[in-house]
C-alpha cells in the first residue's frame, strides 16, 4: 500500500512541476504599467486561450490531489 500512495505522489509531484513551468509568464515588465495595461475584468481574461485556462485548472487540480495525499500518507504511515 505504501509503494503504491509513493508512486502516485512521486507521478503527481512530476505533473505539478510540469504543469507549474508550462505556465506562461504573467510579468509584463513596466509596459503595462505606463502603457496604462487593461487592467478591468474583461482586459486581463479577455487574452486567455483556452489552452491556459485548461492549464491553470489542470495545475489547481493536481496540487489539490497532490496536498491531499500527502495528508493522507502521513496520517496512514
Amino acid at each position: 500500500m505504501d509503494f503504491v500512495l509513493g508512486a502516485i505522489l512521486l507521478v503527481l509531484a512530476v505533473a505539478l512541476i510540469a504543469l507549474v513551468l508550462a505556465q506562461p509568464d504573467k510579468d509584463k515588465k513596466l509596459s503595462g504599467t505606463i502603457a496604462g495595461g487593461a487592467d478591468t475584468f474583461y482586459g486581463k481574461n479577455s487574452g486567455k486561450g483556452s489552452n491556459q485556462k485548461l492549464l491553470s485548472v489542470a495545475t489547481v487540480v493536481v496540487a489539490v490531489l497532490f496536498t491531499v495525499l500527502v495528508v493522507v500518507m502521513y496520517l496512514v504511515v
